[in-house]
């Protein structure tokens, strides 16, 4: 299993890499067949649930100022229900009762970040690449530069009239257009003919209201929208505007919490339950599979779904025979939607199928609780290396050999030499590449939170980790007692209970991995950035135009100090806008629109000032 598990990935990164060139070696039906493939047989595998790295190469790297993750996703009204659920319960912390919601075009192109000095591409979320020349080859920014974040996208009606004949999909385009020096004749005309956009999601038509009428009238508020957008789109976005309640709600490694992606409702169809196999994950948490009657979805044929949980397979009662209705959401995940007839053929297994160690229910999970058990040894260490994100070769193949040979933790691991890996059977080149790629992974630059997540505490993912750092160091959380991370907004009893224990689990792992010098990038803290006394704490703060008293960046960078949101649009929530040289003249119209203060460069430091 894991070893095909990791070919799957390894093939998905490859067409990746294709993709975002802009010369796809699969269709999107067969990529799409492949990410469900992994879904079935490692739902929470790292490439599920990560943004989807970008690589242009020769391209210059440039770190987001706030990380440009992907978006969740709501296929049901049900799901788009619990999104609302969960800002509501988020909202009473904050005691804030009037919520609104946006709702905003999703367009299907190539996001990016424009400051106004350069455009950024997503990359992984954390550092991009700069990818401006686009503008010097013809791409026309949409009410400016310097909008912030947005999508290189193409008009559809020229698409549909001009292009669709020679391109599968408008997307494969506009990445060509970004990532190859010469374009194609197709590409030339376009851009000649400014049909390719980047559009700032400030510009975009946008629905604003409350919960009940976003709930009620969601299909005509997308119908509303398609019909002012000539962008290809991908659903829309619906988001609360509250930065209160966005700060109290996070954000995941793979999306904020306080935005959804509403999405249509995907092809269904009826098969039946074969078998019911069993996996362990990283926590230990046994999690089943659905083995079912092979049957075509979307273009797809579906071979396994997964049954979430194993209280779900006990209440629906599950098992060979069981007929079921399942759904292909966005023509990619394979889910089930009802069972339909229940199985007389239920079983729930009372041992790890690994170790065989008696498993427990915790709530609707079984779980083992064998620290020592070979999955999730081999899941915690691949959980590691794949967050921490600074070295390759230690893919599951190497790493279940590894842990056959005894090597089953990192402190093992790291003190492993180039002659000992040859020792267990590696080849002398990739004894090298192991061996060199441990000394990177101790002294390339990684953010402390990434550090402190790798670990893989129980409900301690990315998004928490720089949280709970952004609050006390690294080495006071180690010593922090329970009551300190409760004390932050977002961790409740049960939440800091369970990062509290993991921590003083792996207490020695820990300090025996810092002993090591890794070379942490430290969380500024959330007090150093916000002192009382600042006259712009809290403000939502716009920079605009080209700066005097230093870049747009280290002005960015102070107001964080002092405090402010510093924002890369304005928006209802902004409070000033403050404009260097060569402001566009809507952007300021937009300002006045929405009552925000205007301020020009001289008088911001002036307020700052104190004067």
């Amino acid at each position: 299993m894991t070893d095909r598990i990791d070919k799957i990935v390894q093939t998905l990164k490859d067409y990746n890499e294709a993709y975002r060139k802009g010369s796809p070696i699969v269709s999107d039906a067969a990529y799409d067949q492949l990410v469900e493939a992994l879904r079935n047989r490692d739902p929470d595998h790292p490439f599920l649930h990560a943004v989807e790295p970008e690589a242009f190469s020769g391209k210059k790297e440039i770190r987001h100022p706030m990380p440009m993750l992907s978006t969740d996703k709501a296929y049901t009204k049900k799901a788009l229900e619990r999104f609302v659920a969960r800002v509501s319960k988020a909202a009473k912390a904050t005691l804030i009762e009037d919520i609104v919601y946006r709702v905003t075009p999703k367009l299907d192109g190539l996001a990016g970040r424009d400051d106004g000095r350069i455009l950024a591409s997503r990359g992984n979320g954390e550092v991009g690449y700069d990818i401006s020349n686009v503008f010097l080859k013809g791409v026309v920014p949409v009410g400016g530069r310097g909008l912030g974040v947005g999508e290189i996208v193409i008009k559809k009606s020229y698409f549909n009239e001009h292009l669709s004949a020679a391109f599968e999909h408008p997307r494969n385009m506009v990445v060509g257009i970004v990532s190859s020096d010469t374009l194609n004749e197709f590409a030339q005309k376009a851009l000649e003919d400014q049909a390719v956009h980047f559009v700032p999601y400030s510009r975009l038509a946008f629905w604003e209201g409350d919960a009940d009428i976003l709930l009620r009238d969601m299909d005509a508020i997308l119908t509303d929208l398609a019909g002012q957008t000539d962008y290809p789109m991908d659903g829309a976005v619906a988001e609360v505007t509250s930065p209160e309640i966005r700060d109290i709600m996070g954000a995941t490694a793979h999306h904020y919490r306080w935005q959804i992606a509403i999405k249509t409702k995907g092809d269904t169809a009826v098969t039946e339950v074969d078998a019911v196999t069993w996996q362990v994950g990283r926590t230990g948490n046994v999690t089943p599979v659905m083995e079912v009657k092979p049957i075509s979805l979307s273009g797809a044929t579906i071979r396994r779904v997964t049954a979430h949980h194993a209280g779900m397979v006990r209440k629906e009662k599950i098992g060979r025979g069981s007929q079921i209705e399942i759904i292909r959401s966005g023509e990619v995940i394979p889910k089930l939607e009802k069972v339909l007839n229940p199985s007389q053929d239920v079983v729930l297994p009372s041992v790890c199928p690994v170790c065989q160690t008696p498993l427990v229910w915790r709530n609707d999970f079984l779980k083992c609780d064998n620290r020592l058990c070979r999955a999730q040894m081999e899941q915690g260490i691949s959980h590691w290396f794949k967050t921490l994100g600074n070295a390759d070769w230690f893919g599951i193949k190497t790493i279940r050999k590894l842990v056959e040979n005894g090597y089953d933790c990192l402190e093992k691991i790291y003190a492993l030499t180039e002659a000992e890996f040859i020792n267990m059977g590696f080849g002398p080149v990739q004894s090298k590449n192991l061996a060199e790629a441990l000394d990177i992974s101790r002294n390339k630059p990684v953010e402390d939170w990434r550090f402190l997540a790798a670990l893989g505490i129980s409900n301690l993912g990315t998004g928490d980790s720089r949280k709970l750092l952004s609050h006390m160091s690294l080495q006071d959380l180690l010593a922090a007692d329970r009551s300190r991370i409760e004390n932050i907004n977002g961790f409740g009893g049960i939440t800091s209970l369970s990062i509290h224990k993991g921590i003083q689990d792996l207490r020695e792992t820990i300090d025996h991995m810092l002993a090591l010098g890794f070379n942490l990038v430290i969380s500024p803290l959330v007090h150093e950035m916000q002192p009382a006394e600042s006259i712009i704490a809290g403000k939502g703060i716009v920079f605009t135009g080209k700066m005097r008293h230093g870049s747009r960046e280290v002005m960015q960078s102070d107001a964080r100090r002092l405090g402010a949101r510093v924002q890369t649009a304005v928006s209802s929530t902004t409070d000033m806008l403050v404009c260097g040289g060569k402001v566009g003249a809507a952007k300021i119209a937009k300002a006045r629109t929405l009552n925000v203060t205007i301020l020009s460069e001289d008088d911001y430091i002036a307020v700052i000032r104190g004067e």
